[in-house]
């Protein structure tokens, strides 16, 4: 697979969200969308990340934004952390890890001197048109939307 970079068409998607249901990326075709992948559903980072575009989701959508979050927990896994954070959007449950992948996100890391394989904190911005606008890979989780809308 090829590293996706700005300007290429985003890989479409269909795979299921914290309730079984399947999302594809092709449904918000006329969207922009903030597609984040993140490491573990319940760590620092992560919850930070994602209480941050939580919290900020409406001001998203006003800027035109849907937001989808992948990683490779499970759908229960994924139901009770939207429960516990009250997370106003879907998370796609990639266990399979075709979604993470596709878009190039696994890899190897290192953390306190330990390298170990896993998923590499990374945002794409899909314009309307289903190209990919902008790529985070140094994510600022406390900060992520402010990060996102001061690119746009």
């Amino acid at each position: 697979m090829s590293k996706i970079t700005i300007g290429n068409k985003a890989p479409d998607f269909t795979a299921k969200d914290e309730n079984g249901k399947d999302i594809s990326l092709s449904d918000f075709v006329g969207k922009k969308v903030v597609l984040f992948f993140y490491p573990k559903d319940n760590t620092p980072g992560c919850t930070a990340e994602s209480c941050n575009l939580g919290e900020n989701y409406e001001l998203l959508r006003k800027k035109g934004f849907e937001v989808i979050g992948v990683s490779a927990d499970s759908q229960k896994r994924h139901r009770n952390f939207i429960e516990k954070y009250d997370l106003p959007y879907r998370l796609v449950a990639d266990e399979d890890k075709k979604v993470i992948n596709a878009y190039g996100v696994w890899g190897p890391k290192k953390f306190m001197g330990l390298e170990y394989e896993g998923i590499k904190r990374t945002t794409f911005i899909i314009n309307e048109n289903g190209i990919i606008d902008r790529i985070f890979d140094k994510v600022e989780t406390k900060n992520h939307t402010q990060q996102i809308l001061s690119t746009y």
